[in-house]
């Protein structure tokens, strides 16, 4: 049990134990990952009958998406470097019902992934709660490791942020401050390591589609959303991952591009449950949306294919 309890514990001291720092620094040629969101088991139930605080008791249809996304991802080839959740790995919020059981149902799936991909973890609304504290944050970094962190792959810099903190921090205004802190000096730290590219993961997206949209629970509330995306344009941040919507989505603020990808569980959209492969190269970030029945049987197309197997 010690190493499947690991897989779910790279992240620890605010880096990724999965990558050997050292080793990551340097460019070496192009190279993708795969993202997902929002397994979220127990919401497809519990939209169904619309209750979503108390009907989240069932959740065997998001136990068959995720057996099929980790089927789809370990028949890849070439393998992904890792595959990032993007939060909300289960529905049950903190303190309810069902809430252990959906965690480790969701374990007893992931732990079939290849042990070559390893797993990043970022922390959703359900996971921490929509207005966490010290100890829902605590109990979520016992069972999915730091709430967030840094780690280089291939010469690219990758940021796991809390977004809770930036949507209501007001139980645990001192955590916030201290990711603040911790962001500015990771910033710092990428400037003087003169990185390939910067990405950063997390669950709440700024912004849906417009940089100045209204805010809603989509989204980060606008002057919160416009301090982020201006501090993230100046350190040259190429790209911001998110889930969230269970639908997807994204924009650009300056150059620097929001990537909101749907769920593998619950639709709320006109989408299919899904997963983003995200290419990596030289001078860009290419992605692209497929769903669980296409990734599984047709596997990554040959433009990406291609760009993969250009050396730079």
């Amino acid at each position: 049990m010690a190493t499947e309890g690991d897989a779910f514990l790279k992240a620890r001291g605010r880096t990724l134990t999965a990558f050997r720092q050292d080793d990551e620094y340097q460019w070496r040629g192009p190279f993708y990952f795969i993202q997902g969101a929002d397994p979220q088991f127990g919401l497809m139930k519990a939209w169904a009958v619309g209750d979503m605080n108390n009907g989240d008791d069932e959740w065997g249809e998001e136990i068959k998406l995720a057996e099929q996304a980790v089927q789809a991802i370990n028949k890849l080839n070439p393998k992904p470097k890792f595959f990032v959740l993007c939060g909300d790995l289960i529905h049950g919020m903190p303190g309810t019902q069902w809430r252990k059981d959906q965690e480790q149902d969701l374990k007893n799936v992931l732990k079939n992934t290849d042990q070559d991909i390893p797993l990043v973890f970022v922390s959703g609304n359900h996971d921490i709660g929509n207005t966490p504290t010290r100890e829902t944050i605590d109990n979520y970094c016992k069972n999915w490791g730091d709430d967030y962190f840094s780690f280089w792959v291939g010469g690219v810099f990758f940021l796991v942020l809390n977004s809770q903190l930036y949507f209501d921090s007001s139980k645990c205004p001192e955590l916030k401050q201290a990711q603040d802190v911790w962001l500015n000096e990771q910033l710092a730290v990428a400037e003087k390591q003169k990185c390939k590219h910067i990405i950063v993961f997390q669950h709440i997206p700024l912004f849906l589609r417009k940089p100045d949209e209204d805010h809603d629970y989509f989204n980060l509330e606008k002057s919160v959303r416009q301090e982020i995306m201006e501090k993230f344009h100046k350190a040259g941040i190429k790209a911001v991952f998110s889930g969230h919507y269970h639908r997807n989505a994204g924009g650009f603020y300056r150059g620097l591009e929001v990537v909101v990808s749907s769920a593998i569980g619950c639709q709320l959209g006109e989408d299919t449950h899904g997963l983003r492969v995200v290419v990596v190269t030289d001078e860009k970030i290419v992605h692209r949306y497929y769903s669980l029945n296409e990734l599984s049987s047709q596997g990554i197309e040959k433009e990406l294919l291609d760009m993969l197997a250009k050396q730079n």
